[in-house]
């Protein structure tokens, strides 16, 4: 099991604070989609097909079989935010990823800079599953680092200033013309 790294990726639907099960009877996991643009990523996005193929050529004793699901994905198979001219790895694990800053030093959710639509360096490793519930090649989430801030996904929240104004004054002077008190 290799690990490979994937520079300046954007991060979508990140579930790596609090472990999450998606289906009823399903261990929880904690999870992120990488986004790869098609253009900007072409070497990184063939590092991964490459490593797809290889592994699934070792994992199932040279006979790939068709119709093989993967982990990498086509973005434009989603209807979601920045999926558009995409491919994008899914991935997973069972123990909390490892998330730090720039400089290295760990991060918190507190800390608020991982979201749906910063850029992140990533550590994946492939993994293959051949059981009842079918062969695929898989993908696991080591670690995150913070690259750099962008455009939020959808579901990202609201910049407060630019959709209230600041009615502080109005309220003061509601105050004192209120007399249900009299």
């Amino acid at each position: 099991m290799s690990t490979i790294t994937l520079k300046n990726v954007r991060l979508s639907f990140p579930q790596i604070w609090t472990p999450k099960a998606y289906m009823e009877g399903q261990s929880a996991k904690y999870s992120a989609n990488l986004l790869l643009d098609k253009d900007a990523d072409k070497e990184q996005i063939e590092k991964l097909k490459k490593a797809v193929k290889q592994a699934a050529t070792v994992g199932f004793n040279g006979e790939i079989p068709k119709g093989l699901k993967t982990f990498l994905g086509d973005g434009n198979d989603k209807a979601y935010d920045g999926y558009e001219n995409a491919m994008f790895v899914s991935c997973s694990t069972r123990q909390r990823p490892t998330v730090i800053d720039r400089d290295r030093t760990p991060l918190v959710e507190e800390d608020e800079r991982m979201y749906a639509g910063c850029y992140v360096n990533a550590a994946i490793s492939i993994w293959i599953q051949n059981n009842q519930f079918g062969k695929r090649v898989n993908s696991n989430l080591l670690a995150l680092q913070f690259v750099k801030d962008g455009e939020s996904f959808g579901g990202g929240g609201v910049k407060v200033n630019d959709v209230f104004d600041d009615i502080s004054s109005e309220q003061a002077a509601d105050a004192e013309t209120d007399d249900f008190l009299i």
